[in-house]
């Protein structure tokens, strides 16, 4: 379950951040936030049902609840324009949790403990961009368009396939994958505006998760 709710995080997270880019409608990208958000919520539900109650079982579908609900309300708030500020205020929330399970997952799980980290610093982005409205959203956009595969879909289907990340070497390219993330989202977004200087920030309509187990 959670490897499929990774694939449709990696899914989400790409059109977050082409809609914070310009290039993905609004309301598109708000449509699909409600699809993936609540079939992971759907899913969740599902886990916990059949888990009777199991602490460890819900602790390892608690993050990707978080972040289905995270999906859930930027897809209404595209939707509904009910503005932006209570979803950021929700992304630091989830923020800060993903920084818990990061140090959890450090010893038992270092990849995973990683990419805790980086979906950490994703929501935190999140944070800074909407609740405190602070002008990073093309930067926002290039980091959860390197990390949606990066982060999600790729480490999802090496577990579908059996051969989940584990050792020394991965957790190393893991550290690579997450400085990719944020330094080429730098990068990237100045790039941008050297060739197409914006007169505006781009038009906050939906932030991201990075569900992920999520």
């Amino acid at each position: 379950m959670a490897s499929i709710c990774l694939i449709l995080s990696g899914a989400a997270l790409l059109i977050n951040g082409l809609t914070l880019l310009g290039r993905v409608p609004g309301r598109d990208s708000g449509v699909f936030n409600v699809l993936v958000g609540s079939v992971q919520l759907v899913l969740c539900v599902a886990v916990a049902v059949s888990a009777d109650g199991a602490l460890p079982a819900l602790l390892a579908i608690s993050g990707t609840f978080l972040f289905g609900l995270t999906y859930l309300y930027v897809g209404l708030d595209a939707l509904a324009g009910l503005g932006s500020t209570g979803l950021g205020w929700f992304c630091g929330l989830v923020a800060g949790v993903a920084v818990v399970f990061a140090v959890t997952n450090a010893a038992v799980d270092p990849v995973l403990g990683v990419l805790w980290a980086t979906w950490a610093g994703l929501w935190s982005l999140f944070f800074v961009l909407l609740a405190l409205g602070r002008p990073i959203g093309r930067y926002t956009g290039w980091a959860l368009v390197v990390a949606s595969q990066t982060t999600t879909t790729v480490p999802a289907l090496l577990g579908l396939s059996g051969h989940w990340p584990s050792g020394a070497g991965w957790t190393a390219a893991a550290v690579v994958v997450a400085a990719l993330v944020f330094g080429g989202a730098a990068v990237l977004a100045r790039l941008g505006q050297r060739a197409a200087p914006p007169t505006t920030e781009p038009t906050v309509t939906a932030a991201p998760p990075p569900v992920a187990t999520a």
